[in-house]
């Protein structure tokens, strides 16, 4: 598996695992198997329930086309709809538990679905998907052709996880806090802030730690009180926690 380096738009580069071709292969085959439901399900319908088939065999060729084209319509868009709602992830990749990210560090919008989207015509239906297949393994970044025009990758989110991997702080009942406008910041914020200052503790970075602090008062409008950067980066952490957990 290959390792995506990301730059945040808060200048903070994090560290993903690109989706594996298993992976990826597995979340294509829980959406195919959805899809030829919707398949059989249309088809019983339409000749068992409703008894359609003798209509759709009298209909001229162009009238029974558009007829086919209708009822394709939500396999066509699955994957896009899908991946716009969840911010991608189609259902397939929600089960394996992968997703499409922008390798700038922006969420992935609309625009970048869509090409994603088209593309599927190249990386999936040309040579029996094996265009696609050659791009994945062969790209640095496990990029299919729809990713490299689209500026995105797929990232496992199966990263093995613990509470410092997270915003969770253990704070005592009779804990403190010293900075209430912590609260501006988001939940990816503090995510970005803890992820980023434990790597610089663990490298021994005083420079990225001068800097996280800088920018958390920047952003945040707080003045650093104790002195000591890695101990207001800390104070911070826990008074997130404590101002939320008792919202």
């Amino acid at each position: 598996m290959s390792e995506l380096s990301i730059n945040t738009t808060q200048n903070v580069k994090i560290n993903f695992t690109a989706a594996s071709v298993g992976e990826r292969l597995g979340a294509y085959s829980i959406d195919l198997g959805i899809k030829t439901s919707y398949v059989i399900t249309v088809f019983l319908i339409c000749v068992y329930w409703l008894n359609l088939d003798n209509v759709l065999n009298k209909l001229d060729n162009w009238s029974l086309a558009a007829v086919l084209f209708f009822l394709s319509i939500p396999i066509l868009i699955y994957s896009i709809t899908l991946e716009s709602i969840f911010e991608g992830q189609s259902i397939g990749k929600r089960i394996v538990k992968i997703k499409v990210v922008k390798i700038d560090g922006y969420q992935a919008d609309f625009g970048d679905y869509l090409i994603r989207w088209f593309f599927r015509i190249i990386d999936f239906s040309t040579m029996y998907g094996l265009i696609g297949f050659i791009a994945v393994v062969s790209s640095k970044k496990s990029q299919r052709l729809g990713d490299m025009a689209a500026g995105t990758a797929v990232i496992t989110l199966k990263n093995k996880i613990n509470i410092s991997h997270t915003i969770l702080e253990e704070i005592g009942d009779s804990y403190v806090p010293t900075y209430p406008l912590v609260i501006k910041l988001s939940d990816n914020d503090m995510r970005i802030i803890k992820e980023t200052f434990l790597r610089a503790e663990a490298k021994n970075d005083h420079e990225i730690v001068y800097k996280l602090a800088a920018k958390i008062e920047s952003v945040a409008g707080i003045k650093n009180q104790s002195g000591n950067n890695s101990d207001f980066i800390r104070t911070v952490l826990k008074d997130y926690n404590f101002y939320t957990q008792n919202m």
